[in-house]
């Protein structure tokens, strides 16, 4: 399909994106970042960019919404365009049934973080879980998690999660439509771009 050579993306759907790329033959070697990245715009800018910059030479697609303020600015620097969409859950679930469930105060949990939840969410607001649960209640209602085809049962991590925010925990099993079409037409924007 395209002369794309390299994905770069966030870890958070690697297991779904390396899925997608064996089920349409996508030849693409893929670098992931760590999810977490997310709760330090810091890390987060000084890992793609150096990511980028270390595969300057291949030709790249960038798997990543608007996650930094200067995301736009980072990825002019290094010639290469992501997919649409304003984060990974927006591009995963659809434009449509994100904004419903963000204007509803969903929290969107996907397998990755509820792995990795002490680490993630521990790194930001360490200290009295009393805090992190005003600040979750200050900001959501619920608790939506996400399964994919892809994902194992992360149940019992949801269910920590949400015991630890006192949030009410939701479950939607969503297709990979979505993010398969939001990479096709990253792949075919890519292409069309070097020609």
């Amino acid at each position: 399909m395209s002369e794309v050579e390299r994905l770069i993306g966030c870890g958070i759907l690697g297991k779904e994106i390396r899925y997608l790329a064996e089920k349409n033959g996508w030849n693409l070697a893929m670098t992931f970042l760590p999810s977490g990245l997310h709760v330090d715009f810091g890390k987060l800018r000084i890992s793609l960019e150096k990511t980028l910059q270390f595969h300057a030479g291949e030709a790249a697609v960038v798997f990543y919404g608007a996650c930094h303020p200067c995301m736009e600015h980072i990825l002019d620097a290094a010639h290469v365009i992501r997919t649409a969409g304003q984060n990974c859950v927006d591009i995963y679930l659809g434009h449509e049934m994100f904004c419903r469930e963000l204007e509803q105060g969903a929290f969107f949990l996907f397998e990755d973080w509820a792995l990795h939840w002490d680490t993630i969410v521990g790194a930001v607001i360490p200290g009295s879980p009393e805090i992190m649960r005003s600040i979750f209640r200050g900001a959501h209602t619920y608790i939506l998690a996400i399964r994919t085809p892809c994902s194992a049962d992360f149940s019992a991590e949801a269910e920590a999660v949400s015991a630890m925010t006192t949030l009410d925990l939701r479950w939607v099993d969503v297709g990979l439509e979505h993010l398969e079409a939001n990479l096709v037409e990253t792949l075919f924007r890519a292409k069309a771009g070097a020609q």
